[in-house]
C-alpha cells in the first residue's frame, strides 16, 4: 500500500510565488508579471500573483486573465453578443477592446479585480482533498494555512496532477 501524499510534500512556500500589496495598481501588477514570469520566462501555470495586506494576511489572487477582464469591462458581453447573434465577423468587435479606455484603467486598485480567497486547505490535508477543492471551484492556485490561520503556502494544481498522476500510474 502507498503512502498518502500530504499537501505539505508538494506545496510552494509562503512567499516563493509572485506577491503584491492590495493597493498596487493594475499597471503595477502588469509589471509584476512580466519581471516575474514573462520576463525570467518563468511559464509556470497559472500565471497569478497572491494579495496580501499590510500585516501579509494573505486576502485574494489574481490571475493575468483577472488583469485583462480588469482592463476590458466590455469583454465578457462582446464575448457573449458575438455568440448570440452567431457572426461570423468577430474581427469587427474585438478590433474595439482594449484601446484607450483600458488605459485609464491601469490606475485601478489590483484589490478591485481579484479574486478573494475563500477556500484553503492545511499542509496535513491529503493532495485529493485539494484536488477535490481547486477543481469543485476552479481554483488556478490553493492557500495552505495552518490550524492558527497562518498562511504558510500555496498548492499549484501542476503539483496536485503530478503527485496524483504519478500515485494512480504507480499502482
Amino acid at each position: 500500500m502507498s503512502e498518502v501524499k500530504l499537501v505539505k510534500d508538494i506545496m510552494l512556500g509562503a512567499f516563493e510565488f509572485p506577491h503584491i500589496p492590495y493597493w498596487f495598481s493594475i499597471e503595477q501588477s502588469i509589471k509584476v508579471v512580466k519581471a516575474s514570469f514573462i520576463q525570467t520566462q518563468k511559464y509556470s501555470e497559472p500565471l497569478a500573483m497572491l494579495v496580501f495586506d499590510e500585516k501579509y494576511n494573505l486576502l485574494g489572487i489574481v490571475t493575468i486573465k483577472d488583469i485583462l477582464k480588469g482592463l476590458e469591462p466590455e469583454l465578457l458581453k462582446t464575448a457573449f453578443k458575438i455568440q448570440d447573434e452567431k457572426t461570423t465577423n468577430l474581427s469587427i468587435c474585438w478590433n474595439s477592446l482594449f484601446k484607450q479606455e483600458s488605459k485609464k484603467l491601469l490606475q485601478k486598485p489590483v484589490s478591485d479585480i481579484m479574486r478573494a480567497t475563500k477556500n484553503f486547505v492545511e499542509p496535513n490535508d491529503p493532495v485529493e482533498k485539494a484536488a477535490f477543492i481547486m477543481i469543485y471551484y476552479n481554483l488556478p492556485l490553493l492557500p495552505v494555512i495552518e490550524e492558527n490561520k497562518k498562511f504558510v503556502g500555496i498548492v499549484r494544481m501542476i503539483e496536485v496532477f503530478d503527485a496524483i498522476s504519478e500515485e494512480i500510474i504507480k499502482e
